[in-house]
């Protein structure tokens, strides 16, 4: 029943049915990639729990990632990822050949929670080089974006080889050059790390920037 294909007519219906009954309203953007009965259920679901639906994510594998991020291997922690409005969401497998656990620790590999919190900080740059928020005004310079701070960060499981890391962050305030987000970590639906704020300091590209429009002046390294 779940993958039941319904007509264009009928959708129309049953959208018209539930915006009358929840007394909301859809954008027709998020309502185009609907297709069958569990397509209907995930998005109802979504937005009920305030969250983008699946629709609206456009995915990114590690290739698109590697050509769109300043990272490289073996320092890039996102293998999947995924934009939407207001969120992005990624993933990282914990292979066990880092060569950073052969220390950390030499009995018992232990994933690093700075790496984590590095992968949070990086699926932030991928969100400000991939996003079409309007808070954006033109296209950012991949080699502009840097770590600013990071607050609230706590921690809650110890992640080890084989663990895939699932990870999301949002945008709480975006104003050039500064953008503020917060993210969260979980592994098999559990919690393992949040970050309240991860502040990164951002410029435009050159070609595209007025020159009423300064770049930030900031020392830290990449995110």
């Amino acid at each position: 029943m779940e993958e039941l294909g319904i007509d264009s007519l009928t959708m129309l219906e049953i959208i018209m049915l539930l915006e009358k009954t929840l007394q909301i309203s859809f954008d027709n953007e998020e309502l185009r990639d609907l297709r069958t009965i569990g397509d209907i259920n995930t998005f109802m679901d979504a937005k009920i729990k305030g969250e983008v639906p699946a629709q609206n994510l456009r995915k990114y594998p590690i290739e698109e990632i590697a050509a769109i991020m300043p990272h490289r291997e073996p320092f890039l922690f996102l293998e999947t990822a995924s934009v939407g409005p207001g969120e992005a969401t990624g993933t990282y497998i914990i292979k066990g050949t880092e060569n950073f656990l052969q220390g950390h620790f030499k009995v018992r590999p232990v994933f690093p929670a700075s790496i984590m919190i590095e992968a949070l900080g990086q699926l932030a740059v991928f969100y400000l080089l991939a996003t079409d928020d309007d808070k954006l005004q033109h296209d950012v310079d991949c080699n502009s974006i840097y770590f600013a701070s990071c607050d609230g960060v706590r921690c809650h499981r110890i992640c080890k080889p084989g663990d895939i890391l699932t990870l999301q962050v949002r945008p709480r305030n975006i104003r050039h050059p500064l953008a503020l987000f917060q993210g969260g970590i979980t592994v098999d639906g559990e919690k393992t790390a949040v970050a309240e704020e991860i502040k990164l300091a951002f410029d435009y590209e050159r070609a595209d920037l007025p020159e009423s429009v300064n770049a930030p002046s900031n020392g830290n390294l990449h995110a």
